[in-house]
Order: structure tokens, then sequence, then C-alpha cells
């Protein structure tokens, strides 16, 4: 069976996506957990990024103590309590391990915060302990195989976008495959880069300073590098949109001008370019692509660690280099 064929016929059943809490929801949880949670959110030093994530996750967890444990105190969750909610996100939406271990770390953050900060002053929780303590390992389940984008693949879905005029596709897949920046950095990029003075010899321009990955508000600082051929994709789709943005990567719904969500490039992964290629792919594979093209065409694994891929040590790029090695596999035995 073909990589392909393999990633077609998933080795789990997709994850089904859980309810978005709203503000009305939100209000029919117990006031007494949703002041915790925003409390413990405010005083941690937390990325814009990672604020949303842990408030999302928050809220769900408190939506399902009102829809499924009768809006029950927090001061009386159990460990017993704590599994059921486990096994719904197992069982009922189909997440993954990994998914159930981000959730489960970020309620344990805030038992921590409790037992830590709040118990002293708060008479219900004078003898609260953290219940996620002690609990049984989340058994890690089968993942989808990474198959990585190849340069045809890529030549091919441009091909396709193209066909279809679709220039801010063709502007979003030339940097993600090319620059290899994540989807949070992407839509940092300004139209100022346009105006970059190309110096003669060189085959890309720098970017300005971009927010990376990292904790606080700060991030991690980075410049990357953008290939002078990605630039006439930017170009077209800025030239097209009908509007003037400081940034590369915006839609318009109405009269709004907005910068890209992280939900736009998770759909057009999911119900485009998946399409095209005829396997499921999301966002996070085209690090892995760029990685990967740029050291099957010879590039040295320090200067891709360091200058595209922004790693502090080569141990990490080596996890995304997706290379089969089967030409090097084949010499092995080759002469005995």
């Amino acid at each position: 069976m073909s990589k392909k064929d393999i990633n077609k016929n998933t080795l789990r059943e997709p994850a089904k996506k859980l309810p978005e809490v709203t503000e009305e929801m939100w209000l029919q949880v117990n006031e007494d957990y949703r002041t915790l949670a925003e409390e413990f959110i405010t005083v941690q030093d937390l990325s814009p990024a990672s604020k949303k994530q842990y408030t999302s996750v928050l809220r769900q967890f408190g939506w399902y103590m009102c829809s499924s444990m009768n809006n029950k105190f927090f001061y009386k969750i159990t460990k017993r309590d704590f599994m059921r909610y486990l096994s719904y996100l197992r069982d009922n939406r189909k997440m993954s391990s990994s998914a159930i271990g981000l959730r489960k770390s970020i309620v344990s953050s805030l038992c921590n915060f409790i037992e830590n900060i709040i118990a002293e002053d708060e008479e219900n929780y004078k003898s609260f302990r953290n219940f996620t303590r002690g609990l049984p390992p989340i058994p890690k389940n089968r993942v989808y195989e990474k198959v990585k984008v190849t340069k045809d693949e890529y030549d091919m879905m441009m091909s396709l976008l193209e066909a279809d005029e679709n220039w801010l596709g063709m502007a979003w897949l030339a940097t993600a495959f090319r620059v290899g920046a994540r989807r949070s950095e992407i839509i940092q990029f300004k139209t100022e880069i346009l105006d970059y003075p190309i110096t003669e010899g060189n085959s890309y321009v720098l970017s300005h300073i971009v927010r990376g990955k990292g904790k606080s508000t700060d991030g991690k600082p980075l410049e990357y590098m953008i290939p002078l051929d990605v630039l006439p994709y930017w170009r077209k789709w800025v030239e097209s949109r009908g509007y003037e943005s400081e940034y590369i990567f915006t839609t318009k719904y109405g009269n709004e001008v907005k910068a890209m969500s992280a939900a736009w490039a998770d759909d057009f992964c999911s119900n485009t370019l998946s399409d095209m290629l005829e396997r499921r792919i999301n966002v996070h594979i085209f690090k892995n692509s760029c990685v990967t093209y740029l050291l099957e065409s010879g590039v040295d694994i320090n200067l891709v660690s360091k200058f595209v891929a922004h790693h502090n040590d080569i141990s990490t790029t080596q996890i995304y280099d997706l290379r089969d090695f089967e030409d090097e596999k084949n010499q092995i035995f080759g002469g005995l």
C-alpha cells in the first residue's frame, strides 16, 4: 500500500470539533468556576495565542461541568469526574491523545494555581487537591502518517490555483512551501516587503521582524528569507484584491478588511489543497515539506536549521526532515 493510500485510509477517525462556548453559554456556568478561570488566565504570562487557547479549553471544561455534571462546583470535582471528561473527549469527540493531553495539562495548571494560591484564602478550597494528579497516562493513539508535499505536487497545486484565478491561495501556498513560516507568522508579513530593495546577486529579501512561537507577548523575534520567486505571487494578490492594507494576507467580508484568521488556512488546506492532492493535509506539513525540499536539494542542514527553520539546534530540524533515504538505504547491503 502506498503512502498516499495509507493517508487516504485514515488510521483514526477525525475528531469532531468541540462546540464553541458562546458568552451566553459561559454565563450559564457557575460563577465560582468562571471567576477562578478568568483570574487564572489574567495572571499567567501567556502569548496571545496561548491565552486564547487556555481560555477556550477552560471554557469547554466549564461548559461540560454545566451541561453534563449539573453545573457542579469546581471544588467538588473528583478524579472520577475528570476521567468522565477525558472519556468524553476520547470516545465521543474522537480527539487524539495529544489534544486530550493538552486539555488535561491546562486544567491541571488551573488546579495547581488554586492549590498554591487560592486555597489559603477561600474556605471551599482549603483542602483542594489537583484532581488530575496521579491519573493513568493517556494512551497514545495512532496518528496520520506525515507525508511531505513534494516540489512536483507544489507545482501541480499552484497550476490548479492559477486556473481558478485564486491569487490569495497561490500567495499563501508559495509562502508556506518556499518560506517555511508557521501559519501564525505568515499572516504577519507586510506589503512593505514588496518595496524592499533587492541586492544584486541575492536570491531572497529579508523580512521585517515577525513574532515567532514563544512564551509571553513578545515571543521569538524572527526575520524570514523570502525567496524572490515568491514575490510575484504576493504582488499579484495585492494588485488584484482591490483594497489597501498594511498586510499581505488579509480577507474582506462586506466592507471590513481583516487579517487572515487561522481558520482560513485550515479550511484552505482541508477543503482545497487536500482535494487537489487526494489525501488529507494540514497547515503544519508545509514547514516539514519546506525543510525536506531544501535538504533534498543539497542545502546544508545547518543553514536550513539556522536561517529557514529558525531552530536553536539541528536536532529539532531533523524532526522536520521527511526524506526517505531510499537510495542511501539501498547502498547499505548492495555491496555485500
